[in-house]
């Protein structure tokens, strides 16, 4: 927490004003905030260039890449927070800007809520995409009248809209672990979602390839051989998406969850020693990302290239 720093000589960057045991505050494993700086820069300027091939193709304006085009400014949030208290701490350390507690504290709140916001908004950005793939899978003739530009629009804003709410809130009332334990709940109600979602699309999967087979057999069927690769290949896509960002937020909430059940215990402060590297994990997230976008789009990965080649 940059709060924390002012007081202390330990570098920690944290997510939430009490997210860390008091008993446990000093003895955080360090992490270079050159690491932190490389990442953070790094993240920023991949999901930079994702919004903007999204918004440069056409071919992309679609409500999957609209919503993968929020995902992508949702992690440009971690980066942007973590990237701004890395460098404070940084300068505080230095002694390049003076401590005013004060001021160092609202800038706390203000990334603390970068964080919280971008954390919300990722995980109903997913959910979202994970609804678009169902649809598309399984109401593929219905998929253009019940996905409408309107609709996504009105779904991105209340999105946002509730996930600055949430994080506002989660910050103001940092020191209940209530709202730490409505963060957990949430976190594991959408992989319960997620996962439901995902049993029925591959359970599915199977009768799609029997559909090729017979379309090859001259049989007519609703969905033809392309909407069939195109669909299962997007639905792939978001199984990647969704692993990566359990992978790296997992030992976070795992984090949160011993905070709240057992912060005095010693294994739990074992655990929270590494609290910086789940932090890293989470900014990995961010640079991953861009990266499964780039891998299995070719349109997408067409686009960057261009604009990469055109900024030379």
């Amino acid at each position: 927490m940059l709060h924390s720093t002012v007081n202390s000589t330990n570098a920690t960057i944290n997510v939430g004003t009490e997210l860390k045991p008091t008993n446990t505050s000093d003895t955080v494993m360090d992490v270079p905030e050159e690491l932190f700086l490389f990442l953070c820069v790094f993240s920023l300027l991949e999901n930079i260039l994702v919004v903007i091939a999204i918004f440069r193709n056409h071919n992309l304006h679609s409500p999957m890449y609209y919503f993968i085009c929020c995902l992508a400014a949702s992690d440009m949030l971690v980066s942007s927070s973590n990237l701004g208290e890395t460098l404070i701490i940084f300068m505080l350390k230095q002694g390049i800007i003076k401590s005013e507690p004060l001021l160092v504290k609202k800038m706390d709140y203000i990334f603390d809520t970068m964080i919280c916001c971008s954390l919300v908004t990722s995980l109903s950005f997913l959910g979202a995409i994970a609804i678009d793939r169902y649809i598309t899978i399984f109401y593929a003739l219905r998929y253009h009248s019940i996905m409408t530009l309107r609709r996504v629009v009105i779904a991105i804003g209340v999105i946002w809209s509730v996930s600055l709410v949430c994080a506002a809130i989660f910050i103001v009332y940092h020191e209940s672990r209530a709202v730490i334990l409505c963060l957990i709940v949430f976190f594991l109600f959408m992989l319960a979602l997620m996962v439901a979602l995902y049993i029925h699309m591959f359970a599915l999967a199977r009768q799609h390839a029997r559909s090729i087979s017979a379309l090859q057999k001259g049989k007519s069927r609703r969905i033809t051989p392309h909407q069939a690769r195109a669909n299962m290949k997007g639905a792939i896509t978001l199984t990647l998406l969704l692993g990566v960002f359990f992978l790296c937020w997992g030992p976070l909430f795992l984090h949160l969850t011993l905070f709240v059940s057992c912060p005095g215990h010693h294994i739990c402060n074992s655990y929270f020693y590494y609290f910086n590297i789940y932090l890293l994990l989470v900014i990995c997230n961010s640079v991953i990302d861009p990266l499964i976008y780039a891998f299995r789009s070719q349109e997408l990965r067409k686009t960057l290239k261009e604009i990469v080649w055109c900024s030379w």
